[in-house]
């Protein structure tokens, strides 16, 4: 009798248990939302996710899970486990499920019958879930599974015919119920929550059904819909979309959207390549607009697709070296435009500068873009502050202002986002939200050329042949650094691409350097970090873990640095030098004089891997172990050890020259012995440094032992009573309080100056050497002016000495040296030169439009203290001005030959450098306030304005006395 009862309670109790409507319970309690009453009208598990959002969906799951395992458990208190009356509790569970709850019973024997047969379960879980990945079909799949465990029931158990044919039977039941009741999968997108969106897509299990809410590979839907999911993801207003990959089947998508009047939809193009660094294609492919049916969103998708084809579109690829890839289709809601327009975060026309260029008109961006229509023209400057910024408009028109001043800060914003790669960026308003339509890198204005650390590392204009010298030394020694860490992930990167001229100045490539501190997993501001003492956001931990080997290799690099360079100094670089010096250049035919060169530029090429390394080692250990700049003795720097010295002198004159004429001064020390000791001590002096020059790194440059005029005038306006201010050797000797902390720092310091020595005086070398090749050639009449030479770049050279079929070069070599002559002066004459350089061929530089306050400059603090004085704009060491404690002086940079200068100012203003640059180290030295990095200081400042500095917080304050003396 046990098991008749047991059949009627199966029979009555698992239909009304399948009808029990708790996820209706559940939706209305928590969303207040009747799922009779809305989409199918289906009480189900997507309706409660495309109606309820994820949580209300998680909880129906939960819910339709507890009733099929219920069922199974039912059964068992009656009949034996896994027998054929569990099956028989499913299908009068399903029964119930869709006669009274109306819901198709999915979920309830998908946890059923893991119970009940856990085994098949597994079974068909796994060739479901591989069917889902290789055909991405879910209603395939659906029926697959129909298919596969009543086969799987039946070859487990063979002998269990009631069993096999309860298995059939609930297939067959579940198979005709799907024909019967409708999908709220299929109700259209727009309508569903937003949160579930992924969700409904994933049991869906469409192919078709990738959103802008998910992480996008550019390499499989395109740059514009990768880019447009970035975005979205940042927090900004993206209209919602979907994406069709090349491959997929448009028909899920457009059964799924179902657009309407009321929804339009946008259909555009995001094909593989488009809207990259590379090339923007805008205009190539088609835009579908108004999209208001499934008819007309299926002949859009075909139209959107076909016009990768077209022949423009080719022709367009074939032009620019790009590959035939594929088309992607991008779908999203549009926007009912009431302004809209494009926004370019940098000028594309002028190609400089600050301003961000705005196009606006009321209604569609189309109109904008299509260039039919004129629009209204902005010009806006973002200026941001740690917790504020402001923008700055030009121009007038019917587009709101506040508007205008909103469009602004998001192309200034996504601009930083993109590691400072102007975007151009297509936008609208709908009368409440700002959308971003798309945003790509402005093709033409990359790669990005900086001039912030060129500045220091090569300042002045350069002469071809310094720069044919001076390039391959830096940017090999920096790819063999880079590669050292990035290992395999360097492929593909031409680090000879590192540096450049623009305007004969020097300039890095801040967008292969920005790809490379991506790479190595770091933030693209680390090269400002280690040369320019910058802030450093910390590397996430998996960018760390991923470079551990090759920072490995760099830090034991770093650790063996010490021991490494005096076994170099010793066993190279030493003897070298002796050598160097030993020989007599004048005596050396163009030949020898070659192969000299050649030995000084391999001394040169193991000098560049310390004079990077060292500084860098210095930084960083600045850095980790929190050692002030006033703590650190630069002693064995020879600018500062020069400067003690030339001031030492000078005070022993000063007691033998009680009294003197300041242009004869060197005439009465000649008349005494005492005085022949000083100018012995001076000579000595020149002798050892003599190798210094106005910029160390530029060999076109005279040394100071050809041209000792200057250091003369030093040392005569030391003797005047010009010397450091009073405490700056107490603070030096302060230094040795004994931290350990600190001679871990001093240590690398100290390296770095003998660095600076070493590879000095080999640049020093190398010029005296091609200044005695072109005295030769000079008088072969090869040559016709003095510094002819350094018109020529090194490969020229050196087939005008070796290269026996050098005729042509001959002949045009005087026409060669002339053009680029005057291309040097011509570019000499440029005053205000742009920190940063867009694309290949840049413009003539304008006159900067960067906003100032009208009363403060700001700039980086590089020497503690406070002083107030008249401007001196000192542009190069031509002709050497009077300069004393009143004196402000205001420099482009400040290399190795500009140190003697310093130390009889009251404060130092420079264009360009960091707390690392020699202007720096010897303002601190003597106790003079410096400020550096003030953008455009020499251009906007003039002769005998009043200032005050404030070298600890790094701003220049205008006084109201304006006019120069």
């Amino acid at each position: 009798m046990f098991e008749p009862w047991g059949i009627l309670v199966i029979l009555i109790v698992c239909p009304l248990l399948g009808g029990l409507p708790l996820i209706a319970w559940i939706t209305y309690a928590l969303k207040r939302k009747q799922l009779s009453q809305v989409g199918t009208g289906n009480i189900s598990v997507s309706a409660a996710f495309y109606h309820g959002g994820k949580i209300v969906g998680i909880l129906a799951v939960l819910s339709e899970a507890f009733k099929g395992v219920a069922a199974v458990l039912l059964s068992r208190i009656f009949f034996p486990d896994g027998s054929s009356w569990e099956l028989v509790a499913l299908i009068a569970l399903v029964i119930g499920r869709y006669w009274i709850g109306r819901g198709a019973g999915t979920t309830n024997v998908v946890w059923g019958f893991v119970v009940h047969d856990p085994l098949v379960a597994i079974f068909v879980s796994f060739f479901a879930g591989i069917a889902f990945t290789i055909l991405q079909s879910r209603k395939v799949v659906k029926f697959g599974v129909l298919l596969l465990f009543p086969l799987f029931v039946a070859l487990l158990h063979l002998s269990d015919i009631p069993r096999i044919l309860a298995a059939v039977a609930l297939a067959g039941l579940m198979g005709w119920i799907y024909t019967k009741i409708p999908d709220d999968m299929k109700l259209p997108a727009q309508e569903a929550q937003t949160e579930s969106q992924a969700m409904l897509e994933f049991l869906r299990g469409e192919r078709t059904m990738v959103s802008l809410d998910e992480e996008l590979n550019a390499a499989i839907v395109g740059e514009k819909a990768a880019t447009l999911s970035q975005i979205k993801r940042w927090g900004y207003s993206v209209p919602k979309g979907w994406v069709l990959a090349p491959i997929d089947d448009p028909e899920g998508l457009t059964e799924f959207l179902q657009p309407s009047e009321l929804s339009p939809l946008v259909v555009r193009s995001s094909a593989i390549g488009e809207d990259s660094e590379h090339a923007s294609a805008a205009g190539q492919y088609e835009t579908i607009l108004n999209v208001t049916s499934p008819e007309a969103l299926q002949s859009a998708i075909a139209q959107v697709q076909a016009s990768y084809n077209h022949p423009s579109a080719v022709q367009y690829r074939r032009d620019r070296g790009l590959n035939d890839t594929a088309m992607a289709v991008l779908i999203q809601q549009q926007v009912q435009s009431v302004y809209s327009g494009v926004a370019f975060s940098r000028d594309p026309i002028t190609q400089q500068g600050d301003a961000i260029v705005i196009e606006a008109l009321p209604g569609s961006p189309t109109q904008v873009v299509s260039g039919k229509v004129t629009p209204e023209q902005y010009r806006a400057f973002v200026v941001e502050t740690e917790n504020s910024y402001s923008v700055q408009l030009e121009g007038e028109g019917r587009v709101p202002q506040s508007l205008i001043k909103q469009v602004a800060y998001l192309a200034y914003r996504l601009e930083k986002r993109y590691h400072g790669t102007p975007q151009d960026i297509e936008w609208s308003y709908d009368g409440q939200t700002l959308w971003v339509l798309q945003s790509r890198p402005i093709a033409t204005l990359l790669p990005i050329w900086t001039r912030k650390i060129a500045a220091e590392v090569i300042p002045g204009v350069i002469h071809p042949l310094t720069w044919s010298i001076n390039r391959p030394l830096t940017c090999g020694v920096w790819g063999e650094f880079f590669t050292l860490v990035l290992g395999d992930r360097a492929l593909g990167l031409d680090f000879a691409k590192t540096a450049t001229l623009h305007y004969s100045r020097a300039y890095f490539n801040a967008s292969l350097l920005g790809d490379i501190f991506l790479r190595m997993g770091l933030p693209p501001e680390s090269l400002e970090f280690l040369t320019r003492g910058a802030k450093l956001s910390k590397p996430s931990l998996q960018s760390t873990w991923e470079n551990l080997p090759g920072l490995g290799k760099l830090l034991k690099r770093e650790f063996s640095l010490e021991k490494d360079f005096k076994e170099d100094y010793h066993k190279r670089f030493i003897p070298g030098l002796s050598q160097l010096t030993q020989e007599d250049i004048d005596s050396l035919e163009p030949p020898k004089l070659l192969a000299r060169i050649d030995f000084i530029l391999e001394l040169l090429r193991h000098g560049t891997y310390y004079s990077i390394l060292a500084p860098l080692s210095a930084a960083l250990r600045q850095a980790i172990f929190r050692v002030k700049d006033r703590q650190i003795d630069h002693s064995v720097t020879p600018e500062v050890a020069a400067l003690r010295s030339l001031s030492a002198i000078a005070t022993d004159a000063k007691q033998v020259l009680v009294e003197f004429e300041p242009q004869q001064v060197f005439e009465q020390l000649k008349q005494t012995p005492e005085g022949e000791k000083i100018l012995q001590a001076f000579n000595e002096l020149l002798q050892d440094y003599g190798y210094l020059s106005e910029v160390g790194t530029d060999i076109s440059v005279p040394t100071w032992r050809e041209n000792p005029q200057m250091i003369q005038q030093m040392f005569v306006q030391l003797m005047q009573g010009n010397e450091p201010q009073a405490g700056a050797k107490d603070a030096i000797n302060s230094i040795f309080a004994g931290k350990r902390k600190r001679s871990f720092v001093q240590r690398r310091v100290d390296i770095k100056g003998r660095v600076t020595e070493v590879y000095s005086r080999l640049l020093a070398e190398l010029r005296w050497s091609f200044v005695a090749l072109e005295k030769i050639w000079l008088e072969s009449g090869l040559l016709k002016k003095t510094g002819d030479i350094f018109f020529l770049n090194f490969d020229e050279v050196r087939r005008l000495i070796v290269d026996e079929d050098s005729s042509l070069l001959i002949e045009q070599l005087d026409e060669l040296v002339e053009f680029r002559r005057s291309q040097f002066v011509q570019d000499s004459e440029i005053i205000q030169i742009p920190l940063l350089v867009y694309g290949h061929t840049p413009p003539h530089p304008l006159a900067p439009s960067e906003l100032y306050s009208d009363q403060i400059l700001q700039g980086i603090g590089a020497s503690h203290g406070q002083a107030e004085g008249r401007v001196k704009v000192l542009r190069n060491l031509q002709e050497i001005p009077d300069i004393d404690r009143d004196t402000i002086l205001v420099v482009p940079y400040t290399d190795s030959g500009w140190a003697p200068l310093l130390l009889r100012a009251g404060g130092l203003i420079a264009e360009a450098g960091g707390r690392l640059s020699h202007g720096a180290i010897v303002a601190r030295e003597y106790g003079i306030p410096a400020v550096m990095d003030v953008r455009g200081a020499t251009w906007i400042l003039q002769d005998g304005q009043r200032v005050r500095i404030d070298g600890s917080r790094g701003i220049v304050e205008l006084s109201n006395d304006l006019r120069p003396e």
